[in-house]
């Protein structure tokens, strides 16, 4: 269920690029959380939850990469005046 519920979030992030709705220290400390549970989950023999937490790794950090790419990216440039080619820029385009 954790992975459906959450490949919808990946797949809107993805097609839109618009990832101004998330928190990036929400996203940040996920990332932090996810490094840590994975000392405790390391210390397990491969089962089924190190999938399961292999997959919210790879959302989170999707997400992170994601978070820095666009929503950081287009900050900067309207902070700037979108110099440069702002009409790639959707958060330039679509604020």
């Amino acid at each position: 269920m954790f992975v459906v519920g959450t490949f919808p979030m990946l797949l809107k992030a993805f097609k839109t690029k618009d990832l101004k709705s998330y928190s990036l220290g929400n996203i940040a400390l996920s990332n932090f959380g996810n490094l840590v549970h994975w000392i405790y989950i390391s210390s397990l023999p491969l089962g089924p939850i190190w999938f399961l937490h292999g997959f919210s790794t790879l959302a989170t950090g999707l997400m992170l990469f994601w978070y820095v790419r666009y929503a950081m990216h287009c900050t900067l440039a309207r902070l700037s005046g979108c110099l440069g080619n702002w009409g790639e820029c959707r958060a330039c385009v679509l604020s």
